[in-house]
């Protein structure tokens, strides 16, 4: 599935985007420098003609990305929640990718209900609408239970959405192998292992069961958050393709004017939209990966309600550590100290100069500390600290991809709310507080007490783990596998077939 033949999908992404005229909007909205403007849409001129039209109804970045499908959709996703970085004008027209796509019919719908839940819409549900919000993997329909009047939402996934999001990993895979390829610079930001991550995160959320037993654990990690709730799983209406949650009344957080009408406080939501996510992420190591607008709202008590649990992000406790004293270390300006974490925690090689180092980063926050509070941003920094991490040799960290997309999320949502909130001001408290509790002599104490517990467990193994580790350490290296001839001859053939295609093109465009 990832051989040459992939070159046409990406192709006809850039002919789409060409096509639909979303690619001149977005290099705009983004500020691209000139020179790059030019050498992209030069490229994707010639083969505007394979792109694919779009509902010509729509804007010309909604156009592109949904006719190119679910995979894209969700990169449009991101970008309406950041404004700041590609312009209020088209974040707003974005927007409407998160929960305002166009729906599958009724029939399809039911016909999925009744296959996974055994028995006929009608036998289940007194009720059961038409659908009230469309996204690039599912659909919900609000229902009323029959055996107990409860009203519910029901979430039933697109029919053939498994084979659209398979065509498009592969064609990533693909594109990620060609850059490695022709790129060694950029294989220490292992692209592959980005889009392994990235395929992992999805084939999760096409499993709607695995979607309700997060939900489960997240409502029990955050059960005691105040100002934060979460509609509760009905297990019994839950299957792989469809999934029932109560209902949750409320008006979207994408809706300011709504908020406003509601008596709800936008600073308040926006402090506290940004510190529930930094508390789960940083306390639990469990937390909400898809925090944009499409899946928040906000109760009439003025709680926060997330729902939608198909992406959920874990980071283990010594990442979280780290991760806290990096931003810890940036909010006190002490860029020696986040440094040397970086070196600790082995993100940079050894053999470079922390010193250098350290004078690096301060060239990163330093600028930003410097703005005015409306521009502080958490994206700025991420981007700021590619260019470093890129020079000092940094590898892309894997782990910390989805909690780094969802900060920059988060930031946007929160921003969207409250234009002027200064995001180091609010993370300030809650990581300090954590810092607090995973530092502090407790910490240490229970760190010890657990170290302890798994070496009493494990103690009669260690000799021969001990003695297992010092043979494979002194164990030749295995050779690398060599490629087969049938790859080559494959690779070879592909190559044949894109030239003669790039032929047939030009001799059809004289």
């Amino acid at each position: 599935m990832r051989g040459p033949h992939n070159i046409i999908r990406l192709i006809r992404t850039g002919a789409t985007l060409e096509r639909t005229g979303a690619m001149s909007a977005i290099l705009v909205a983004m500020d691209a420098p000139p020179q790059v403007r030019i050498a992209l849409r030069c490229l994707a001129w010639p083969f505007q003609w394979l792109g694919l039209k779009g509902d010509p109804g729509t804007p010309p970045a909604v156009r592109a990305l949904t006719a190119l499908g679910p995979a894209y959709i969700k990169f449009g996703q991101i970008l309406s929640t950041r404004p700041d970085l590609v312009g209020d004008e088209l974040a707003t027209q974005m927007r409407v990718l998160q929960d305002k796509l166009p729906p599958f019919d009724m029939l399809t719908a039911k016909r999925a209900v009744q296959s996974e839940l055994g028995q006929p819409v009608e036998a289940l549900f007194d009720e059961f609408s038409d659908p009230i919000a469309a996204a690039s993997i599912a659909q919900v329909h609000k229902a009323r239970v029959r055996a107990t009047g409860e009203d519910v939402a029901v979430k039933v996934l697109r029919p053939g959405i498994e084979r659209a999001f398979r065509v498009d990993i592969d064609a990533f895979y693909f594109a990620a192998s060609m850059i490695e390829l022709l790129s060694p610079a950029s294989r220490r930001l292992r692209p592959t292992e980005v889009i392994k991550h990235f395929e992992g995160v999805v084939l999760g959320e096409l499993d709607l069961r695995l979607e309700a037993s997060s939900a489960g654990e997240f409502a029990a990690n955050t059960e005691n958050d105040a100002g934060f709730q979460l509609p509760a799983v009905k297990w019994d209406l839950s299957r792989r393709r469809v999934m029932t949650l109560g209902w949750a009344d409320g008006v979207s957080m994408g809706d300011n004017d709504a908020i406003d009408a509601a008596g709800h406080d936008r600073v308040d939501l926006g402090n506290r939209v940004l510190q529930l996510f930094l508390s789960h992420a940083l306390r639990d190591g469990y937390f909400h990966a898809d925090m944009h607008q499409g899946n928040l709202k906000v109760a009439p008590n003025g709680n926060i309600i997330a729902y939608d649990f198909g992406i959920m992000g874990h980071i283990d406790e010594y990442t979280r550590r780290v991760y806290a004293e990096i931003i810890y270390g940036f909010i006190r300006r002490d860029y020696r100290r986040v440094a040397e974490v970086h070196f600790e925690a082995g993100y940079v090689p050894a053999d470079r100069d922390m010193d250098e180092f350290s004078r690096a980063l301060r060239a990163v926050g330093e600028p930003i500390f410097g703005m005015d509070a409306s521009k502080i941003s958490m994206g700025n920094l991420l981007s700021y600290l590619f260019e470093v991490t890129e020079r000092f040799g940094m590898e892309t960290r894997t782990e910390l991809i989805l909690l780094q997309r969802t900060m920059v999320v988060v930031e946007g949502v929160a921003r969207s709310l409250n234009p002027q909130i200064n995001i180091w001001e609010v993370a300030k408290p809650v990581v300090e507080d954590y810092i607090k509790q995973s530092l502090g002599p407790r910490a240490i104490a229970r760190s010890l007490g657990q170290t302890l517990a798994v070496l009493a467990r494990f103690g009669p193994r260690l000799p021969q783990l001990v003695e297992d580790a010092i043979i494979r350490q002194s164990a030749p290296p295995p050779e690398p596998p060599r490629r087969r001839k049938r790859d080559l001859v494959a690779w070879g053939a592909g190559g044949v077939a894109l030239g003669a295609g790039v032929a047939a093109l030009i001799a059809l465009l004289d």
